[in-house]
């Protein structure tokens, strides 16, 4: 018998061919990769490219670069290469291409994220909107039907009310950059209803309350426990028919990292799903890339990244 867990997909992630031929509508945009010069990085530039969604700008040590670009028998010459040494050095380099206008998206490299993150946050950079940065995944399934949105569940750890506001914010704001017109967001707890005990249910409905106020073209509700926010029959078996939200969410938005990390692991090691994941809230897309990020994965996110920066770049009154 094998020693794999049954509940453990075999499924092989799939980049969504919909969510492609979007970015490849937007103008390819600059993408700043901050230490560039190590296998993974490079590989997902040189899909990125192959798909036409990605120009690279390559920071780091120029030598590096060119070796892995060699070894994946990738000509590189047509392309900028900003010379750095070290993580702080490439990761500075990469986040003001961005801050002045060079790059459109900012890319973690061959660094660690606490580098990245405050060459990212570096005042210099430029790239600071006043807002807070928020960590959306975009899973999709590999027999296709509509992606399921998640924040956040990387960055900020037990977000405060104000800044699920503008979490919620940021997925509405990618939900209409990727063509749904009134997306449906669902506020996590462990119950439908207010429950003074439960945190998180008297916040739900603080939030849910809040967006719909405060947030057009989108429906919002909570409390809702998962089973409410996935499944109809759930729904019908509960009597939560009139609820717009309920059973058909396009996007949750969690109490805390540990719901959203689990709820996104879940549904990579669980169904098989494609999690593209970007930063919004910043003046450019963050990519925040993992060494276990399948390559559909990676993809996915420079897609991402291209249809949002086409979206903040487009003048007011286009789409």
């Amino acid at each position: 018998m094998s020693d794999r867990s049954p509940f453990l997909s075999t499924r092989e992630a799939v980049c969504p061919e919909n969510l492609l031929n979007l970015a490849r509508k937007a103008q390819t945009p600059r993408v700043a990769i901050a230490r560039a010069g190590s296998p993974l990085p490079m590989e997902a530039a040189k899909d990125a490219v192959e798909a036409g969604i990605m120009v690279p700008v390559f920071t780091g040590e120029r030598a590096l670069i060119e070796a892995e670009a060699d070894a994946l028998n990738w000509d590189i010459s047509g392309f900028e290469i900003i010379e750095a040494d070290g993580e702080l050095a490439a990761g500075q380099a990469a986040a003001f291409a961005c801050g002045e206008g060079k790059a459109d998206v900012l890319m973690k490299g061959q660094l660690h994220t606490d580098v990245f993150m405050k060459s990212a946050l570096n005042r210099d950079a430029g790239l600071r909107t006043g807002n807070r940065l928020v960590h959306i995944f975009h899973i999709s399934h590999p027999d296709g039907g509509k992606p399921f949105v998640i924040s956040d569940a990387a960055v900020n750890v037990t977000p405060n009310v104000e800044t699920r506001h503008d979490a919620t914010r940021e997925v509405v704001k990618l939900l209409h950059a990727l063509g749904n017109a009134r997306p449906k967001v669902a506020f996590l707890s462990a119950t439908e209803s207010v429950i003074p005990s439960v945190p998180s249910s008297v916040e739900a409905k603080e939030l849910s309350d809040w967006a719909r106020e405060n947030i057009e073209n989108a429906d919002f509700s909570g409390p809702l426990a998962m089973d409410l926010i996935l499944s109809p029959d759930a729904v019908a078996t509960k009597g939560l028919t009139d609820d717009p939200v309920a059973g058909q969410a396009d996007a949750v938005i969690v109490p805390d990292i540990v719901a959203g990390n689990a709820i996104f692991k879940s549904l990579v090691y669980l169904s098989g799903g494609c999690a593209g994941g970007i930063v919004m809230g910043a003046k450019v897309p963050i990519l925040l890339t993992s060494r276990a990020d399948p390559p559909a994965a990676r993809l996915a996110s420079i897609a991402l990244a291209a249809i949002v920066s086409a979206t903040a770049s487009a003048p007011k009154g286009t789409s």
